[in-house]
């Protein structure tokens, strides 16, 4: 288990609740099919992540427009470098990746997760403190 701000515990039950159409359709057209444990709106450290399978320490992000002004680029930079930190590889997709290419998503989803480490597990936790 990674530590966790759990004050955004609450937010993240919200976000499940309310996820976007992108969300959605990543969700149940192949996320929650997998034969392995992925959690949505997972709480590591002072992150939300969109999803998470923690056997391959893999973090999937959907980006939507918001993402692309630079103070967003910089600040999405900056939290993949912290979530490497305790060993979790972060992949992006813009949500128009999942409207126009979404076998192409799942299949690169696969590809990453078979690229990540999974035999020893999270490395120790080294999260800034909420």
């Amino acid at each position: 288990m990674y530590p966790y701000n759990r004050t955004l515990t609450e937010y993240a039950q919200e976000l499940r609740k309310n996820m976007t159409p992108e969300e959605r359709h990543l969700w149940y057209d192949f996320l929650k099919l997998l034969p392995l444990t992925v959690k949505r709106q997972y709480v590591v450290g002072n992150y939300i992540l969109d999803f998470f399978i923690p056997s391959a320490n893999l973090a999937i992000e959907l980006d939507g427009s918001q993402h692309f002004e630079a103070e967003a680029k910089e600040a999405d930079r900056s939290r993949d470098m912290e979530l490497a930190k305790v060993g979790i590889r972060v992949v992006r997709y813009r949500n128009i990746e999942i409207t126009r290419n979404f076998e192409g998503v799942a299949a690169d989803i696969m590809k990453n997760m078979s690229s990540s480490s999974t035999a020893s597990g999270p490395p120790s936790p080294v999260l800034e403190k909420a």
